[in-house]
This record gives C-alpha cells, structure tokens and sequence, in this order.
C-alpha cells in the first residue's frame, strides 16, 4: 500500500467480508482508494487472494443448501430488512462513491444511495407474488411439476461506474431466487462496496449468503472460474466479457453479460430542440460520459444540421464542471488518471482526424487538481470514424448528418453494439416505429431512463442476457421438471 497522511482511517476496509464475517485477506495485502477529484487517497481497501476467493466461495457453498430452502416469504422478509438498511444508509454511500469515482452527487444520490435498496426491494415483492411451481397436463395423459429453483452460487462482477447500482442489479434477484452470492468489487471503488456488507450484518442474512471479496482481473478470472461457482454475472468492457464468455462457455455455466455501448440518439426533422437539449447532459453525458448506454452519437438531419450542431454546442459549453459533491455539478472528473489520459487520447484522435471541434478538446483550464476533462463535441464526424465506432468512456460527443430516416436507421445499427439509443420526435408514433428498428436492446423516445420494473441489457457485442424487471430474476433460476 502506498502511505499517505491523507488518509482518513475511518475509511479503511482492511478486512474482507467472507462467511458473515470480517476476515483479514490471507495475504495482507491492501489497495489505495484514490479520491477523483482531489487525486488523493481516500482510504485502503483489503485485495483478495486466489485463496481468499476459496475461502469465500467455500462459505457460499455451505450456505446454500440454508437459504435455497428458506421459505420464500421469509427469504422476502429478510431481504425487506436488508433493503431498510441499504436505505438508512443511502446518503453516506452516494458521498463515499461519488468521491471513488467522480460522479455528480445530483446523480450518486439516486443511483448509488436509492437505488440499491429499491431493488432489493422490488425482489423482494416478486419473490412473494411469484408461483414456484407449475403443474402441467402431460401428454401422455399424466401430470408433469415443473419447479424453478435457485442455480446456486453466484459470481458477481461489477466496475465502477454505478458500483452500487450495478452490484444491487445481481445481488438482488440472485438472493430472492436462493442463491448465495460472492461479490467481487472493482478495486477502484472498493470502500463502497462494503456498505452492502455492513446492511447484511445489519438486517441479519444467513452467514456466506452474501460474501465480498476486492480484488484486481487475477481475482475475478480465479472466481470466474472456480469450480464451486454455478453462475456469474458481469459488468464491464466488451473485451473482459468476451474472456469470461469464453471460460463460462468452456464449462458450460451460465453467464450474464452487460457490456459496453456506443448508442445514437437520432434527431428527427420535427424533434424539439429545446426539449433535447434539456436531456442532453443526462443521456448523452451522464455520469461524466462513463456509462454503457450513453448515447454519444448523435444524427442530426441535414435540413437542420446546423441548428442542432449549435444547440449541442451550445448545451454541452454551459455545463457546470467542479466539485462531484456539489449538487449544482453536472460534470465531475473522471475515475482515474489513465481514464482521463484515455478519454484526452480519443480527443486527439478527433483532432487528428479532422473532425470539426465545436466545444471542449482537452483539460478545463479551471481544474488545478482532479482527473477532469471538458465536454467535448465534435461534428461532421463519418459514422465510420473511430471516434464514432470506438467507446470512449467520456464526456466526448460525435454529431453526424443523415438525409431521411432510412438513412438515420443504418447509421444507428452500423455499430459493434447494441444497449441503449433514442429517439426525438413530435410525433411519438414516429418515434416508436423507428425505435422499432434499430438493434438495440434498450431505446428511449424522447427521453431515456432505465426502469427498475423492466429488462436492461444488450444485442451484439453489448452484451448476453437481461437484468431488471421479472427478466431480471429468471437468469438466478434453474428449471426443474418432475414427471408423475
């Protein structure tokens, strides 16, 4: 661990969370946290050995058998109560994750506070009104039960972009279906996770029903391929997916896959710039441009290029860069300094290219310390461009042309990925029936928001599988058929 008298003790997890228990990491090593916005450590967070990995997949095992018997409506009972203490604790938690990670705490408060504890839940309330078995005419004249049961021990591997939303969005429905579950953090945002162990002491869960384990790739590729696992669930890269569909698809377990994204939002001629642009920042820039489904190209029809390419400009230029725990912040910096140096990288690109820079293109002058980089737009950019095809992972915008909306469509599907888009229009019917065509596994008409209570996830190379919604449960459930 690299010392520092910054460091706030109070914030240090030296432990890891393993069997209901603080368990000191067989090694004793520790990772910094290091604070976004002041590039300063925040707090050290235990790392997690192949052996610790063991030891926490060992527990999940044991505990199990426990909690796929316990009966539903207890199981809801105990996950009401783990929700309540997610909830006492939402407003600490936005704080703690909006200084890992640089998001916005207008945004953290909702995301990272609420979130978590409203879909714990939502499962919990499926999980009461849901029917275990299903008793069918066989057609050989007999009866057939068939049974959904839980797929057992769950690897969940989540980034730091939405750490608590995006750990809730597996914990959740895999704990309501009777799994246990082996969380493993990213270590960039690591001291937030552990506030999901704190509630589960808190609300009373079976010990090794829920165990957390940080940790780097070697850590999440060893639980990944563990043999006590019997599922995983991950967030990440397209890249890091790809690897882990490979090993799961070796050893034939399931895996649920929410990769990355490079989402259209398509302009069209009777759209209402206005009503655009006062959802620009959180569809196209939320979260500081580090999420999956932002929509970060945006087509604009050619009968109102122009106009659109200054509103967007216009738009993007007056956000508010500063302090993420600042409520009138609508930019923050960056995670770390090699995400910033990336997302500069990709603005040079555009630069080189010859893309026509509207606003932003580098560093903001006003920043001394933090890992900030400005809005940034560029227009006339060819949908074949890397800065168009690429996922950049950063407030960075590209503005393309298109002359009708045949056009508009297979500029929006000529991408690798398929997760998020929109469309803005007068006329919803219109909107509904472009929608319709793009391939995408989420897309909004004029607007975009994930809803707890339906899918999210992606076609191509955004991903394999659903989460959220009664979608979100059947991937933690195992079918069973019983012949009488």
């Amino acid at each position: 661990m690299t010392t520092s008298p910054l460091t706030e003790p109070a914030l240090d997890r030296p432990d890891l969370f393993i069997d209901g228990r603080w368990v000191a990491p067989s090694g004793g090593a520790l990772t910094d946290v290091i604070e976004a916005a002041t590039e300063t450590v925040l707090g050290a967070a235990a790392s997690a050995s192949s052996s610790d990995v063991d030891r926490a997949v060992a527990a999940a095992r044991r505990a199990l058998p426990g909690w796929r018997a316990t009966p539903p409506a207890d199981r809801a009972d105990l996950l009401d109560a783990f929700a309540a203490q997610l909830k006492t604790r939402a407003k600490s938690t936005a704080a703690l994750s909006s200084r890992e990670n640089g998001m916005p705490i207008a945004l953290s408060i909702g995301v990272n506070g609420y979130a978590p504890s409203m879909m714990v839940s939502y499962y919990a309330d499926l999980l009461r009104r849901a029917d275990t078995d299903d008793v069918r005419p066989s057609t050989l004249g007999t009866r057939t039960v068939v049974r959904h049961e839980s797929v057992g021990v769950v690897a969940a591997i989540t980034p730091w972009n939405y750490p608590q939303s995006l750990a809730a969005m597996k914990l959740a429905p895999a704990l309501a279906a009777g799994c246990t579950v082996v969380l493993k953090p990213s270590p960039e945002t690591a001291l937030d996770a552990y506030v999901f162990a704190d509630a589960a002491l808190a609300a009373g869960l079976p010990d090794g029903v829920l165990n957390i384990v940080p940790g780097g790739r070697e850590t999440g590729a060893h639980l990944v391929e563990h043999a006590g696992v019997d599922k995983v669930a991950f967030t990440g890269s397209t890249a890091a997916g790809r690897a882990i569909g490979e090993v799961c698809g070796r050893l034939l377990r399931p895996v649920t896959l929410e990769l990355g994204g490079k989402s259209a939002s398509i302009v069209s001629a009777d759209a209402d710039l206005d009503h655009f642009t006062s959802h620009l920042a959180e569809v196209s820039l939320v979260n500081n441009g580090q999420t999956c489904h932002a929509c970060t190209r945006i087509l604009a029809p050619r009968s109102r290029y122009d106009e659109v390419v200054d509103a967007v400009g216009s738009t993007v230029a007056g956000l508010t860069i500063g302090d993420p725990l600042d409520r009138s912040t609508q930019v923050g910096p960056l995670v770390t300094r090699a995400q910033r140096d990336r997302v500069l990288d990709y603005i040079e690109i555009g630069r080189d290219a010859g893309h026509r820079l509207v606003t932003g293109g580098g560093a903001p002058d006003s920043r001394d310390t933090g890992w900030f980089v400005s809005p940034t737009v560029f227009a006339d950019v060819d949908n074949s461009a890397r800065l168009a095809q690429e996922e950049v992972f950063g407030p960075v915008l590209t503005i393309t042309p298109y002359a009708d909306d045949d056009e508009a469509v297979a500029i929006a599907n000529d991408s690798p990925y398929g997760l998020g888009g929109s469309v803005w229009t007068s006329d919803e019917e219109h909107g509904i029936a472009i929608a319709d065509r793009i391939e995408t596994g989420t897309i909004g008409v004029n607007h975009y928001a994930l809803d707890l209570a339906a899918p999210f996830g992606g076609v191509k190379e955004s991903g394999l599988g659903r989460e959220l919604g009664p979608e979100g449960l059947t991937p933690y459930l195992r079918t069973k058929s019983i012949y009488l």
